[in-house]
């Protein structure tokens, strides 16, 4: 069990003694352990049989990165993803423990050190599907309450692949389960905040105890329920509208091209939150306390019932709604007259909304593949993808679960063949539950989050391998960033119609940052695994994917998503036959872990922070929430902050650049000085209503939380504050927040620190 693997037991027995010379000798040899157990070789069996392992203070080997990198097989990736997508495997379900336990099996036969499974009891969420007289759907009724339409229940078979059992009808996770029935149905847009601002104060449209439909697209669907709740709708319906979808020029879709069918339909869970819903902060372990689902409607779960239909559907139902034409930037890509709606526009009829979802406790698991390291054992790299999928799933997750396959494979048969044995442990991680709102991952973090905060390195997050082969999507907290630039200059450009050679030439032609001088790297938000590791102890970490040209196609996101075509058809055939850019993402991923696991000072570079602060400081000067907050105070300490942290940086830099090599305590002491950097800029109390986001300078906006947030708890606690019935209130908790923030960078500036420079003088 992980337990096992995160608490080895000392077998060695304490001796006491009462002599001063035995207390000072034992001191002396408490050091020398100490040392032994961060530099010294693992075991003696290590010591003795395997090769390729690295002294203390020898560099690693760059034949490796060559040998990963050419290793990698396109092939082997395709086999892997025809597997993993052949049949649902749902969280919770079977099939969800099937796949971990062969993950598993293939850990331990492809020259692993350890693999294990870890389960988890937690709150997942699923439709019925056995009875048609309670399954999910929407009616519309005449005057004479006879049915007039009714939603289908299933996506139809467009392929031959598709026609598998236990495909899960189309659902929002965390529904309020409910039959809602109305008179009115109104269209919100996007429905975010000003969508709903726009619609009182222009239109002076209210939609409290009325059904609301709402696109898919720009904010996560739970913040969508979320606003409507607040808002006062009684039920809202989500819809992929074929502007956000598809693409105008082509009339073809799947099963043709990639583009969303009509009868496409997005899944997806709609909780608020991260983790077991019942076990807030904590995992959720057989002595865990749980709290009452109920506590949570409104807030983290929904309290409204949610139903998710394709265009074909939304079609018909905005062809029943009456009122006034929305305008030009609210109109979909549905030939149709796009409404406000109201009424509907035959007097006496009426929508309703059945939706019999339930929540239930389940299993789910996650399952580890270890590679020991040979010199720092104690120190992890963890490579990470979660394995649920709605259905299929052969885009997500199963594009990343295969490669990430394909990335251990490789390394294990170096680890096997004496080849190669990295410095520090590198720990696979396939994760369950993700789509129900990241809980696998969370679990973990929240069980083990005392050994990772001292241990981890760096998390490397791929959720999806391939949307697209135009060029590389990079998110990355800072300390990271140069690796990653590293790692991608090795791996040639899987775009041979492209003019740039390697990965990095492409991506930086094709997404520059604002200088134009690297690629752009966003900031992490939420939406996949990384953000436990983010948020609750600050671990550097990146995810990554391949994707589509953006500037091209404006799109809310590749267009099968979470629908039941999702298929090893779409992947093969359309989206990346030949599986070189699943090789690609393979060969980044592979240097990347490498270079973190294998380098004697761990390639951090504290510049890229001392930058990214900078920009962030700012950024918030020049922004409506730094205007806000100069009408009640100065921003100035921020400033003197931020600009004492770059002093503080580059003196680390200089000093690291010089650091002497054969000196293990030098480099312990430089690895552990890089180690905690990003933890001191994390709250433990956390940002203002959000204890479990503890990172003060990253967080995924409280409006959106796919999205990267920048100061996150100022832009949250000044967001609607002048008016607002508690503002004075509200005024104290920004103050509050905005010292926090400048404590964390001076925390930080100190952690770059010789311990002399900062002890006090007595």
């Amino acid at each position: 069990s992980s337990q096992v693997f995160f608490e080895k037991k000392n077998k060695a027995t304490a001796r006491r003694s009462f002599a001063a010379f035995s207390v000072v000798t034992m001191a002396v040899g408490i050091g020398l352990g100490i040392l032994i157990g961060r530099y010294a070789i693992c075991d003696e069996k290590s010591n003795s049989e395997d090769s390729g392992q690295l002294s203390y203070n020898k560099e690693a080997d760059p034949r490796i990165s060559e040998e990963i990198i050419n290793q990698i097989d396109a092939e082997k990736i395709r086999e892997y993803l025809r597997d993993l997508s052949e049949f649902p495997h749902l969280a919770g379900t079977d099939a969800d423990y099937k796949q971990a336990k062969e993950i598993h099996d293939f850990w331990k036969n492809e020259g692993l050190d350890e693999a294990f499974i870890t389960p988890y009891d937690v709150l997942l969420s699923y439709p019925n599907t056995t009875d048609p007289n309670v399954m999910n759907r929407i009616f519309v009724y005449n005057e004479n309450d006879d049915i007039e339409w009714e939603s289908a229940l299933y996506e139809p078979i467009l392929h031959p692949s598709e026609n598998k059992s236990n495909v899960v009808p189309p659902f929002n996770a965390f529904s309020a389960p409910g039959n809602i029935t109305s008179s009115e149905l109104m269209y919100v847009n996007y429905g975010r905040v000003e969508d709903y601002q726009w619609l009182v104060s222009n239109k002076s449209i209210n939609v409290t105890g009325k059904i609301v439909i709402a696109r898919y697209g720009k904010i996560f669907r739970g913040d969508k329920v979320r606003l409507a709740t607040r808002y006062g709708a009684s039920g809202i319906i989500l819809f992929s509208d074929p502007k956000d979808y598809t693409y105008g020029v082509d009339p073809k879709v799947y099963p043709d091209t990639w583009w969303l069918p009509e009868s496409g339909t997005q899944r997806g869970t709609t909780f608020m939150g991260k983790g077991d819903p019942l076990t807030p902060g904590y995992p959720s372990t057989d002595t865990a306390y749980r709290v009452d689902e109920e506590s949570l409607k409104g807030d983290l779960l929904p309290s409204i019932p949610v139903h998710p239909i394709g265009y074909g559907l939304a079609e018909k139902l905005i062809s029943y709604m009456g009122g006034d034409e929305v305008p030009e930037s609210w109109r979909g890509g549905i030939n149709i007259t796009y409404k406000f709606g109201g009424p509907l526009k035959n007097a006496g009829w009426k929508i309703r909304i059945r939706i019999s979802t339930r929540n239930i406790r389940r299993t789910t698991y996650n399952a580890f593949g270890v590679i020991r390291g040979s010199v720092e054992p104690d120190r992890y790299v963890l490579l990470g993808n979660h394995r649920d999928a709605w259905v299929f799933g052969a885009i997500d997750p199963s594009s990343g679960t295969a490669v990430m396959k394909e990335v251990s494979r490789v390394m294990g048969n170096l680890v096997r063949a004496k080849k190669w044995r990295p410095r520090r442990t590198i720990i696979f991680c396939s994760w369950g539950a993700e789509e129900n709102g990241l809980i696998g991952s969370t679990e973990w973090v929240e069980q083990y989050i005392k050994n990772l905060a001292e241990r981890a390195v760096a998390y490397l997050n791929v959720d999806i391998a391939v949307t697209g082969n135009y060029t590389l999507d990079g998110g990355a907290t800072p300390l990271v960033h140069h690796a990653l630039y590293e790692a991608t200059k090795k791996v040639p450009n899987p775009n041979t119609a492209q003019a740039g050679r390697s990965v990095y030439d492409n991506w930086k032609m094709t997404t520059p940052n604002e200088d134009k001088t690297q690629p752009k790297i966003s900031p992490l938000g939420s939406g996949s695994d990384f953000a436990s590791f983010v948020q609750q102890f600050g671990l550097p970490s990146v995810d990554l994917t391949y994707t589509y040209d953006e500037d091209k196609y404006k799109i809310g996101s590749y267009p099968l998503y979470h629908s039941k075509y999702e298929t090893f058809y779409a992947v093969d055939k359309l989206l990346d036959p030949g599986f070189q850019t699943h090789k690609a993402m393979g060969q980044i991923w592979g240097e990347l872990a490498r270079n973190l696991a294998d380098s004697l000072i761990i390639p951090f570079d504290v510049r890229d922070y001392s930058r990214v602060l900078e920009g962030l400081v700012r950024q918030l000067n020049s922004s409506e929430t730094g205007a806000i907050m100069r009408t009640k105070m100065s921003l100035d300490k921020l400033f003197e902050a931020a600009r004492n942290f770059t002093k503080e940086v580059d003196a680390f830099y200089t000093m690291q650049m010089n650091v002497r090599k054969s000196n293990p305590y030098d480099v312990r002491k430089i690895n552990d000085q890089l180690l905690q950097l990003d933890r001191a800029f994390t709250d433990p109390a956390g940002i203002p209503n959000r204890p479990q986001a503890r990172h003060v300078l990253f967080a995924e906006s409280s409006v959106n939380v796919y999205a990267g947030s920048s100061f996150p708890g100022l832009i949250d606690s000044t967001f609607e504050i002048s008016g607002s019935p508690n503002e004075a209130q509200r005024w104290e908790v920004v103050k509050k927040h905005y010292s926090a923030i400048i404590f964390a960078i001076q925390s930080a500036t100190s952690s770059l620190r010789d311990v002399t420079k900062f002890m006090p003088v007595t």
